[in-house]
């Protein structure tokens, strides 16, 4: 699917339209999955926070706007907020599973984990060019769901301060990834 069909399908969905609200979901879900995968490191917890995106993509889909800037970023960017907020729930009750084995979709063949490994081995790459405490952060933010003040105070520096290094490591991050 193109940019440009699942702009056209976020759209539809924002106008109340099932079925496409469906062909959004069958186009994205995977990815949104394993987003929430990542975050949360657990099956179970990442299908209930699938379900919390879908949700928030019906009732916000008539607020995106198209801004020349990936659909499936801003698809992303609510996966990843929803399951991050779902694994600070998760601490706070005590109740967040831990599984030592890596999770594997079986749906992902030879082809797409080849991709996914040549991909992260660039990402990797783009890690190693950042200061270390700032790779930290990014990790810590992102992957891991740490607050912001939590981590201003993990590496003794300003809420502002750490914004900025948020900011400026995704950035750099985002240049790296495109060269």
């Amino acid at each position: 699917m193109t940019r440009s069909d699942i702009e056209d399908l976020i759209l539809r969905v924002g106008q109340g339209n099932r079925a496409a609200f469906r062909a959004l979901y069958d186009a994205t879900s995977a990815k949104l999955f394993g987003v929430g995968l990542r975050v949360l490191n657990d099956r179970t917890e990442a299908e209930e926070s699938l379900q919390e995106v879908f949700v928030k993509i019906w009732h916000n889909a008539s607020r995106y706007q198209v801004n020349g800037l990936s659909p499936i970023t801003w698809l992303i960017t609510i996966a990843r907020n929803t399951a991050v907020d779902r694994r600070r729930k998760l601490r706070r009750t005590g109740d967040q599973a831990q599984i030592d084995e890596q999770v594997v979709d079986p749906g992902i063949g030879p082809e797409d984990m080849t991709i996914a490994a040549s991909e992260r081995s660039r990402l990797v790459a783009c890690f190693g060019e950042l200061p270390g405490d700032r790779a930290e952060a990014v990790r810590r933010a992102y992957l891991e769901g740490d607050t912001y003040a939590d981590l201003a105070a993990r590496f003794d520096v300003p809420l502002n301060t750490m914004r900025t290094w948020l900011r400026r490591s995704l950035l750099a991050l985002k240049e790296c990834l495109t060269r």
